[in-house]
């Protein structure tokens, strides 16, 4: 479904992808695992269009989106889930997600909204309630549910558990899972190893803007290489 060929990236003088080649097979759930500072959300970045690669090659389903603009990838199948959240903190909770269906006529979306409230229910009775006053957990459903809205093939997402408690990363590593029982594929940047071991298809770990490791999940999770890679010991 997605390939990356030789794929770099500078920022600057600074090399922060370096020659990336990966595969994502659709249906897949794929987890980047790597420290901070490895590349990981230079990589999703790239994919979407928000950086510019200086080598390599991207193929969405059969087709080159090296050049296109983020705009483009969002109407081509591919939604974004920044780090951070970045949900719209003065709209409400039923506005950030129309927001997410932009590029889409507004009689296509009915469905897609009733789906992610479905899916997201602890949504549903703060649907008039400003974006800004949720909880942490509650801001990273809604940020998913926003890229939803968007009627993605693939959807991609950086640091899902970041800053939430461990109950609450749990509740939204299901309710992936649940997204990809319904055809969605996945590429997932994660800190928690453990998190993404348990959930994830396929792992790749990236050090230092290279991919070092890669495998099945449940060939690497018993493979002292993956501590080696992740943590640099």
């Amino acid at each position: 479904m997605l390939a990356l060929s030789g794929v770099s990236v500078d920022y600057g003088a600074i090399r922060a992808l370096e020659d990336a080649t990966l595969t994502v097979a659709r249906g897949q759930l794929v987890a980047i695992l790597g420290a901070n500072g490895s590349g990981k959300t230079t990589l999703l970045k790239t994919i979407s269009g928000l950086l510019r690669p200086v080598a390599g090659s991207i193929e969405f389903e059969g087709g080159d989106i090296t050049k296109r603009s983020p705009e483009e990838i969002v109407r081509g199948g591919i939604a974004h889930v920044p780090e951070g959240r970045c949900i719209f903190p003065d709209l409400t909770v039923r506005e950030n997600l129309l927001a997410g269906a932009y590029t889409r006529k507004r009689t296509d979306i009915r469905n897609d909204y009733e789906a992610v409230l479905e899916t997201f229910p602890l949504l549903v009775p703060r649907v008039t309630q400003l974006g800004g006053t949720l909880s942490g957990g509650e801001q990273q459903m809604l940020a998913i549910g926003r890229a939803l809205m968007s009627s993605p093939r693939l959807l991609l997402a950086d640091e899902v558990s970041l800053g939430l408690a461990p109950s609450t990363t749990r509740h939204v590593f299901y309710n992936l899972i649940r997204l990809k029982g319904r055809g969605i594929t996945l590429m997932i940047v994660e800190q928690n190893a453990n998190m993404a071991l348990k959930f994830a298809d396929y792992i790749y770990v990236l050090k230092h803007g290279r991919i070092v490791l890669e495998g099945k999940s449940d060939d690497l999770s018993s493979k002292r290489e993956l501590t080696e890679a992740y943590l640099g010991v």
